[in-house]
């Protein structure tokens, strides 16, 4: 069956079996197709109660699909967008800040790998991490540990 034909309900099921869908963006997806009859937030409740939709999944999917490539800031950004709780997102960036420093050395490591060589080159790192969500305290310790230490070659040794 096309995706035109499905009720409200089948959309929401589809769209929920590709991946994890906030109340929210549920919500933005389903709208256009609503048609006189259907009750968009009485389906959804439905789905909610059902245990369907989980703000919890929700945020363990986008931590655990992006949270090696992306910085606190930007994975608590991408939450917010999807209309979390606050609560759920707070509980996030807790989570997120403990690991920030390991995950902006690893993600350093995979695109650069060596210490920046000039002002310009280490400009270029910088922005690159803050592009990334990585805080400029991070991206600096990062930055000045591989100058001062060869963290990127230890692991090698190993």
């Amino acid at each position: 069956m096309s995706f035109a034909r499905l009720s409200i309900k089948g959309r929401a099921l589809k769209l929920l079996s590709q991946r994890e869908h906030s109340r929210l963006e549920l919500l933005r997806k389903l709208a256009p197709y609503v048609e006189e009859g259907d009750d968009l937030p009485a389906t959804l409740d439905e789905l909610e109660k059902r245990g369907f939709i989980s703000e919890q999944r929700v945020m363990e999917s986008v931590i655990h699909s992006k949270a090696s490539r992306f910085g606190t800031a930007r994975l608590l950004h991408e939450l917010r967008s999807k209309g979390l709780d606050d609560e759920v997102v707070r509980n996030a960036g807790e989570q997120l800040r403990d690991t920030e420093l390991e995950r902006a050395r690893e993600l350093w490591r995979k695109r650069f790998g060596t210490p920046p060589a000039d002002i310009k080159e280490k400009a270029k790192q910088m922005r690159f991490m803050a592009s990334r969500g990585f805080s400029s305290g991070v991206a600096l310790r990062v930055l000045r540990e591989a100058s001062c230490s060869d963290f990127g070659e230890s692991d090698q040794a190993d």
